[in-house]
C-alpha cells in the first residue's frame, strides 16, 4: 500500500518516522516550504523534510494547492507529482495548507487527518495550546477521514489522554505526538484488510482553537491567577506569555500559583514578595510566583538567578506600555 504524507512539524514527524518504521513505502512527501528561522533567518527545511531526505523520500513543497488560486503554477505540479506516486492513501498531520477536492479524491482511500483532540472539540489550528488554556482535564487524538469542511470530517479512530496539572504545550505536545503515531499505524494496518469504521462528529460540543495570535502573549495581571497560569503553560515553549516593567519585556517561562497569598488585597500586576523561590504577583484574583524568567535576547533562568542580574522589588508593578519590537 503506497502512503504519501503531508506535514510539516515535529508532531508530524513522529508520525511519519513511525509509518516509515512500520514498514509501509511512502513514496512522495507534502510539506510546507522552507522557512526563514534563527538570527540569522536563513531557510529553514521542516522536520518533516529533514526526515524524508534522510530516507532519500521525495519532497514536494507546494505555496498552495488550489488549481485556481495564487500559486497555481505550484499546485499544478504537486497535482502531476502526486498522480504519478499512485496513493493509496493520505496522511495528514498538521501539514498547514487547506487540501482542495482534488487532493481528497485523488487517494483510493481518502485522506486521512492525526488530529490534537477529542473532535468535535477543538477544532483548528491550535488544539493543545486551547486545551491548556480552558483548563480541560483530559484531550486525545482523533483519527478523521477528511472531507472539504475544518475538521468535521467522519471519525475513525479516537483515544483519550490525560492533561496533568502541569502540563505545557511542549510537554502535551510530546505524549500526544507519539499517541498520534501509534493510531495511525495501526489504522494503516487495518485499513490494508478492508475499510475503516467512520462515525459522523457529533453536532453539540464544536469549540474552534483559533491560532494564537501574538497580541496574547501579554500577560493581562487583572485576570484570575488560575487563568494567567494557564495561558503561560498553553503558550510554552512558543510563543511565549510575557510581562513588562518600565518597558522592558520580562518572559514568564515557569510560574504557579500562590496559595499562601491567594486573597491578597493588592492591585493586580503589583509585586508583593521577591526571594530565591520566585516573585509573587498580585492578580486579579489570588496571587501567581514567577519561576522561572527571560530578559530579551538573554537565556531562561530560575528567579534565584534572575534576581542576580535583574532588580525586582516589592512594590514594583508589571505590566507597563509594550515597547516597540517582539518579546523574547
Amino acid at each position: 500500500m503506497n502512503v504519501l504524507f503531508a506535514g510539516t512539524p515535529e508532531f508530524a514527524r513522529a508520525a511519519l518516522e513511525a509509518i516509515l518504521a512500520a514498514g509501509f513505502s511512502v513514496p512522495l512527501v507534502l510539506t510546507q516550504p522552507d522557512r526563514p528561522a534563527g538570527r540569522g533567518l536563513r531557510l529553514r527545511p521542516s522536520p518533516v523534510k529533514q526526515l524524508a531526505q534522510n530516507h532519500s523520500i521525495p519532497v514536494v513543497q507546494p505555496r498552495g494547492l488550489r488549481l485556481d488560486g495564487r500559486f497555481a503554477e505550484d499546485a499544478a505540479l504537486a497535482r502531476e507529482t502526486i498522480e504519478a506516486a499512485c496513493p493509496d492513501v493520505l496522511v495528514v498531520a498538521a501539514y498547514g495548507l487547506i487540501l482542495p477536492q482534488w487532493v481528497l479524491d485523488m487517494p483510493r482511500h481518502g485522506c486521512i487527518n492525526i488530529h490534537a483532540s477529542l473532535l468535535p472539540r477543538w477544532r483548528g489550528a491550535a488544539p493543545i495550546h486551547r486545551a491548556i488554556e480552558a483548563g480541560d482535564s483530559e484531550t486525545g487524538i482523533t483519527l478523521m477521514q477528511m472531507d472539504a469542511g475544518l475538521d468535521t470530517g467522519d471519525m475513525l479512530r479516537t483515544e483519550r489522554l490525560a492533561i496533568a496539572p502541569r502540563d505545557t504545550t511542549a510537554s502535551l505536545h510530546d505524549r500526544l505526538a507519539m499517541l498520534g503515531a501509534q493510531m495511525v499505524v495501526k489504522a494503516l494496518r487495518d485499513l490494508a484488510s478492508g475499510p475503516l469504521e467512520c462515525t459522523p462528529q457529533p453536532q453539540v460540543g464544536v469549540t474552534y482553537a483559533e491560532k494564537i495570535a501574538k497580541t496574547e502573549s501579554q500577560i493581562d495581571w487583572s485576570q484570575p491567577a488560575q487563568a494567567i497560569d494557564r495561558r503561560v503553560r498553553a503558550l510554552t515553549p512558543a510563543p511565549g506569555a510575557y510581562t513588562l516593567l518600565n518597558g522592558e519585556i520580562i518572559k514568564v517561562v515557569d510560574c504557579e500559583i500562590d496559595s499562601e497569598h491567594f486573597n491578597m488585597d493588592k492591585r493586580a500586576g503589583h509585586i508583593y514578595r521577591v526571594n530565591d523561590a520566585g516573585i509573587t504577583v498580585a492578580c486579579g484574583t489570588g496571587a501567581l510566583r514567577l519561576t522561572r524568567l527571560q530578559r530579551a535576547g538573554g537565556k531562561p533562568l530560575a528567579a534565584r538567578d534572575f534576581l542576580r542580574g535583574f532588580a525586582l522589588e516589592p512594590g514594583m508593578e508589571l505590566g507597563s506600555t509594550a515597547p516597540s519590537g517582539a518579546p523574547p
